[in-house]
C-alpha cells in the first residue's frame, strides 16, 4: 500500500485506537507481543542502535530533548522520540532535532499499513508511532535514539528497546486509574524499564522511589546513578533568561551554567539530562558542549513567553505537582506588577481542587475556563466549581481561543496570564497567538 497523501496516511493512523485521547485502563492483561511481532516482521530495527529511555511523571520531555540536544553537539547523529506533540504528528520523531518530513512519514505509515494486512496485528496509534519512529531511526542509520516514554514503563510500547541508559525523572501521582493509585506503585512500573547490567539513572531524592529502584537495580545487576549521591546539582538559582545550574557528574563539574528554560524543576531537568549524556557517552561531554547547548535550549509550550502587553506564558502542567512547579516559577521568572489571570482547562482523571490551590495561592483569582479539544476535557463547569469553591471568580467559555480573547479584553499591559492544565489546550492557545496553523485532523471531541 501507497498512501496517496500525508492527510491520507494520518487519516489511516487516527483510524487506530488512540489512548492519549480515549482514557486507557487495565481491565486487561497488557502485553508488549504485539508491537515485538510487528517489530520482528520488519526485521527488528531497534536492534540497529544503542538507545536511551527517560520515564517520569514530570519533565521527561525536556529531558529527553535535551539529552538528544547535548548528544548531537558531540558530532552523533540522534534519533528522537516524544510525545505529545503540540502542532504536528511529525513533531514527534526527529533527527538531530529537525521533525520527519511529510514524505518520510508518509512510507512509514504505508509500509505499516501493508504489515498491519499481511499479519492481521492491529496496533494502537501510539504503538504505531513508537515502531515508525525505531524503523525510521535505523532506515537514518542513527549513532543513538533517544526515547521518552509514554506513560508508566513497563508496559508503555516504547519498552521494547534494550536501553543502554534508563532514567527516571521522578514520580508522582499521575494516571493513577493506569499505574497504581501510590507513588510506590506508579515507581515499581516506571523502572520497568531498567535493564541488565545497563546505567539506571533516578533523578529524585524521593526516599519511595529510591528504594524501589536500588532494589530493582539490584536485581538486574544494573548500575544505579543517584541525585545527590553519584551526581549532585550544587546550585540552581534563578538568572536573566532562565537558570544558573552548577552540576557535578562522575566525570566533571560544570560551574554557573545558564539554562535557557525556567523553574527550577528546569534546572533539575537539565542537570539529568547532562549526566544523562554523559553515562551514555561513558566520558565527559565537555564544558563547551554542555554550556552551548543548555544557553540555546528551548521547550515550546512548557513555560513559554509568547506575548507581552499583556504578558502571556503558557506551561503543560497537567497535574497537581505540575501545576505546583508552574507556581513556584512565575513568581521569580514573570514578575508583573498588574493582576494575574489564568485560562485553565484540564483532562478527566485530576484532581481538579490540587490544580488550582497553588495557582489561588499565588494570587490569581480570576480564571477563564474552558474544555481542551479531547473527548477526556473534564466538565468546564467542574473547574469553575473548584474555583469559585475556593473563593476565586470563574468564567466558562467554549474554546480556549475565546477564553484567552476574554481574558485579554480584561487585562492591562501591566497583567500577567497564565494558560495551564493541558497540552491540548496549550496548543490551541499558542497557536492562536503564535499564528501556527495546526496539521493535525479535525476529529469529533
Amino acid at each position: 500500500m501507497r498512501f496517496a497523501s500525508y492527510v491520507e496516511a494520518l487519516t489511516w493512523l487516527e483510524g487506530h485506537i488512540d489512548f492519549e485521547r480515549v482514557a486507557p485502563n487495565r481491565q486487561d492483561v497488557p502485553s508488549l507481543e504485539p508491537v515485538r511481532e510487528v517489530l520482528a516482521l520488519i526485521g527488528d530495527p531497534h536492534a540497529d542502535y544503542p538507545s536511551v529511555h527517560i520515564t517520569g511523571t514530570n519533565g521527561k520531555g525536556t529531558t529527553t530533548t535535551l539529552t538528544s540536544a547535548l548528544l548531537a553537539a558531540t558530532g552523533l547523529r540522534v534519533g528522537t522520540f516524544t510525545s505529545p506533540d503540540l502542532h504536528a504528528i511529525n513533531e514527534r520523531i526527529a533527527l538531530n532535532g529537525e521533525p520527519i518530513a511529510d514524505d518520510d512519514f508518509v512510507m512509514l505509515l504505508s509500509r505499516l499499513a501493508d504489515v498491519e494486512e499481511v499479519s492481521g496485528t492491529v496496533l494502537t496509534r501510539f504503538e504505531l508511532l513508537t515502531v515508525a519512529a525505531l524503523l525510521h531511526f535505523s532506515d537514518e542509520g542513527v549513532d543513538v535514539a533517544v526515547i521518552e516514554v509514554g506513560m508508566g514503563g513497563t508496559w508503555d510500547s516504547t519498552n521494547v528497546i534494550d536501553s543502554d541508559v534508563a532514567v527516571v525523572t521522578n514520580v508522582d501521582l499521575d494516571h493513577t486509574a493506569v499505574l497504581g493509585s501510590t507513588v510506590g506503585e506508579i515507581a515499581s512500573d516506571k523502572v520497568g524499564i531498567f535493564r541488565p547490567a545497563g546505567v539506571a539513572i533516578v533523578a529524585t531524592t524521593n526516599a519511595i522511589v529510591v528504594d524501589i529502584a536500588l532494589r530493582r537495580a539490584n536485581e538486574l545487576t544494573a548500575t544505579l546513578w543517584l541525585l545527590g549521591d553519584t551526581f549532585e546539582i550544587e546550585q540552581n538559582e534563578l538568572a536573566l533568561g532562565g537558570r544558573v545550574i552548577t552540576l557535578r557528574t562522575p566525570y566533571e563539574r560544570y560551574d554557573d551554567v545558564l539554562v535557557s528554560l525556567h523553574g527550577i524543576h528546569q534546572g533539575v531537568n537539565a542537570a539529568t539530562a547532562v549526566v544523562t549524556a554523559e553515562a551514555f557517552l561513558g566520558r565527559a561531554l565537555g564544558d563547551e558542549v554542555v554550556r552551548e547547548t543548555l544557553a540555546s535550549a528551548t521547550m515550546p509550550g512548557r513555560m513559554e513567553l509568547i506575548a507581552r502587553h499583556p504578558m502571556i506564558v503558557i506551561d503543560g502542567a497537567h497535574n497537581p505537582a505540575g501545576v505546583a512547579a508552574l507556581a513556584a516559577t512565575l513568581d521569580g521568572a514573570f514578575h508583573v506588577e498588574g493582576e494575574r489571570r489564568c485560562v485553565i482547562g484540564m483532562l478527566t482523571g485530576r484532581d481538579v481542587d490540587d490544580m488550582v490551590a497553588p495557582l489561588m495561592a499565588l494570587g490569581f483569582s480570576e480564571f477563564h475556563c474552558c474544555a481542551p479539544h479531547s473527548p477526556r476535557a473534564l466538565d468546564v463547569e467542574l473547574v469553575a466549581e473548584a474555583v469559585r469553591r475556593q473563593g476565586g471568580t470563574a468564567y466558562v467559555h467554549p474554546s480556549g481561543v475565546v477564553a484567552l480573547a476574554h481574558a485579554r479584553e480584561r487585562s492591562s499591559d501591566d497583567d500577567l496570564i497564565v494558560v495551564a492544565g493541558s497540552l491540548y489546550l496549550v496548543a490551541e492557545v499558542r497557536g492562536e497567538v503564535l499564528h501556527v496553523t495546526s496539521r493535525h485532523l479535525t476529529l469529533d471531541c
